[in-house]
């Protein structure tokens, strides 16, 4: 079993955090088996890159490795794209087609968002981890095929179960060696250390000085919350290096790149004495509910100052039509005046 470091050095992965190095270690174990392995890790966190390595340190090393976004094929073609089809199965079908459990015979299939998967092409799958064998759509004629199954998701599959989405034997048989790649956000010391290598590899790309960031913007780069995983950080770094004047980067120009700081600054901020801030309320929904009242607050007490002007009888008889209309809205009522 080769060690961490070594496939860290081979596949340009960055990072010493436990979770990570952790994830590694059971990649490398379960390669050189025909294990099905599934990986759980948000978007962004790499799953692919994992599914490589697998691939890569197993026996099947010299034969097909195939990507497959589960969630980016239409449900109408997604078996025809897994199993294949016969001449005339249905419109378009103008000839035969190998499906990628064919074409891949002998090597690994990466299925990406696999929680996407139509039910009857779950049925399908599972027959083919199962018994290795598939059927074209169209035809009657069983086939085998040696594929190495490596599936990924960044939902609650067990969720997707309970909802009656996935089927609760596929995931038992996906789930035989299960690998989770930590989020961004739990590897903090490592997101200066990702940071400094996309910057230096940008700036070869773009034939430039390399960004630094001073420590006030590593603080903000650290606690920002990535939801993007590595990639989102990645593209950051890119903006940065391209639009920055100054290689020097201090924490306010960071801010700019960061949609999360750039969305909460235009937001309304709300008063609190207590320390805890917007965690007051339970949820956004709150949060509105609170702005809107205070909204109502301030048009209501511009009304009535408005209402106490108008008591002079001169603007009164020049605003007839505006003050009824004031005095509907909200029932207000001022005094006659004779």
């Amino acid at each position: 079993m080769a060690d961490i470091q070594s496939i860290k050095n081979r596949f340009g992965i960055i990072g010493n955090a436990p979770e990570l190095n952790y994830a590694l270690q059971v990649a490398a174990q379960v390669a050189n088996t025909d294990l099905t392995v599934l990986i759980f890790g948000e978007s962004g966190v790499g799953k692919e890159a994992f599914s490589l390595i697998i691939h890569s340190l197993s026996g099947r090393k010299h034969n097909p490795f195939i990507a497959v976004n589960c969630g980016a094929i239409p449900e109408g073609t997604i078996d025809s794209e897994l199993f294949g089809h016969e001449k005339g199965s249905f419109t378009g079908a103008v000839d035969s087609r190998k499906g990628y459990f064919e074409t891949v015979n002998g090597g690994t299939i990466f299925l990406d968002e696999i929680g996407e998967l139509p039910l009857g092409t779950q049925a399908r799958l599972l027959r083919v981890l199962e018994t290795g064998e598939f059927i074209r759509v169209g035809s009657s004629k069983v086939q085998k095929t040696d594929v190495r199954v490596i599936a990924a998701t960044n939902k609650d599959l067990l969720e997707l179960v309970n909802n009656g989405r996935f089927r609760q034997d596929l995931y038992y048989r996906l789930n035989t060696v299960p690998i989770r790649v930590p989020a961004l956000r739990d590897r903090k010391d490592d997101i200066i250390l990702l940071f400094r290598k996309f910057a230096v590899d940008f700036a070869e790309k773009y034939k430039t000085a390399p960004v630094q960031l001073d420590d006030d913007a590593k603080n903000l780069l650290i606690n920002y919350s990535w939801p993007g995983n590595v990639r989102e950080l990645k593209n950051i770094a890119e903006q940065i290096s391209v639009l920055s004047q100054d290689k020097q980067i201090s924490a306010k120009e960071l801010a700019k790149f960061l949609p999360e700081h750039t969305t909460m600054n235009r937001l309304p901020v709300l008063a609190h004495t207590n320390g805890q801030g917007a965690h007051e309320f339970a949820n956004e929904r709150e949060i509105l509910y609170k702005l809107f009242f205070d909204m109502k607050k301030d048009v209501t007490e511009l009304k009535r100052m408005f209402l106490e002007i108008l008591q002079n009888p001169n603007m009164v008889a020049q605003n007839q039509n505006l003050v009824s209309q004031l005095k509907e809205s909200d029932g207000y009522r001022i005094l006659s005046v004779d």
